[in-house]
C-alpha cells in the first residue's frame, strides 16, 4: 500500500463515522476510532500518526510489546484487542493503555499486579456470537466478574467488548450488537469503585456503521485503513 493512501483511508473511515452519527443524531466525537495495525509495519503506524491518528490496536501480545518499544517516543494510545495469555501480560502491562479482551478475572488481577503504576482501561469481552472461538464471557457470567472487580488501584473496568459473527450482510449481526448494548445498560448498577461502564467496543471494517447505530463508542478498523492483513 502507498503510504499516502493510509491518510486517505483514515479520512474515508472518519467520514463514514460522521455520516452514520449524523443520520442517527449522535455526536461523532462519542465514537473513538481504533486503527488496528496488527501485522503491519511500524512505518504504517507512523504514517497514520502523521495525519492525526493516535489510537492503535494490536491482537498479539508480543507484537504489541515490540511496537510499543520501537515507537516509545511517539504519542500513541495502545489497545490490546486480541487473546490474552497470563504469562505474557507482564510484557505489556506497564505500557498498554487499553485492554479490550478481558474474559477472566485472573487477567484483571495479573494486569493489576504487573501495572507498575501504569493506569489501564479494560473492557470485559462478552461472547455475543455464540461462537466459542470468538472468546468472551457468557452474558450470564458478566455480573459475577464485575462484582469481583471493584477494588483495583491501577485497573479500571470501563466497558464491554464484543466480536460479531463474520457475515457479508452487517444487518445479520445487528441483534448481536443490540445484545451487547442491552447488557451494557442492564449492568450499570454494578458501577462502583474501579468499575465504571461507559465504553462499548464493537464493530469493525465491515459492520461498524450498524455497530454505531446500536451504540458503539469504540470501533476497531484495520483493513479499511491499512489494507488486507499480512499473515505469517
Amino acid at each position: 500500500m502507498e503510504k499516502s493512501q493510509i491518510c486517505e483511508n483514515l479520512e474515508r473511515v472518519k467520514h463514514k463515522i460522521r455520516e452514520t452519527c449524523n443520520r442517527i443524531g449522535r455526536d461523532s466525537s462519542e465514537v473513538m476510532l481504533v486503527a488496528v495495525s496488527k501485522t503491519k509495519p511500524t512505518s504504517y503506524i507512523e504514517e497514520a500518526l502523521s495525519c492525526g491518528q493516535i489510537q492503535f490496536g494490536e491482537n498479539r501480545m508480543q507484537e504489541l510489546e515490540e511496537k510499543m518499544e520501537e515507537l516509545k517516543e511517539k504519542d500513541i494510545s495502545w489497545h490490546m484487542i486480541g487473546n490474552l495469555q497470563t504469562n505474557k501480560i507482564k510484557l505489556i502491562a506497564d505500557k498498554v493503555n487499553w485492554v479490550h479482551s478481558i474474559e477472566k478475572l485472573k487477567y484483571l488481577k495479573e494486569f493489576e499486579k504487573r501495572a507498575g503504576g501504569n493506569k489501564i482501561e479494560t473492557l470485559i469481552q462478552v461472547n455475543i456470537s455464540g461462537e466459542k472461538q470468538k472468546g468472551g464471557v457468557e452474558p450470564e457470567d458478566l455480573a459475577g466478574i464485575l462484582k469481583s472487580s471493584t477494588d483495583f488501584e491501577h485497573v479500571t473496568v470501563c466497558g464491554l467488548m464484543g466480536m460479531a459473527t463474520f457475515t457479508d450482510d452487517p444487518e445479520d449481526v445487528r441483534h448481536e450488537f443490540k445484545l451487547l448494548k442491552d447488557l451494557f445498560d442492564e449492568h450499570q448498577k454494578y458501577n462502583t469503585g474501579s468499575v465504571n461502564l461507559r465504553e462499548l467496543s464493537m464493530g469493525m471494517s465491515s459492520d461498524m456503521e450498524v455497530a454505531i447505530e446500536e451504540g458503539a463508542t469504540m470501533v476497531r478498523v484495520g483493513s479499511e485503513i491499512f489494507g488486507a492483513r499480512n499473515y505469517d
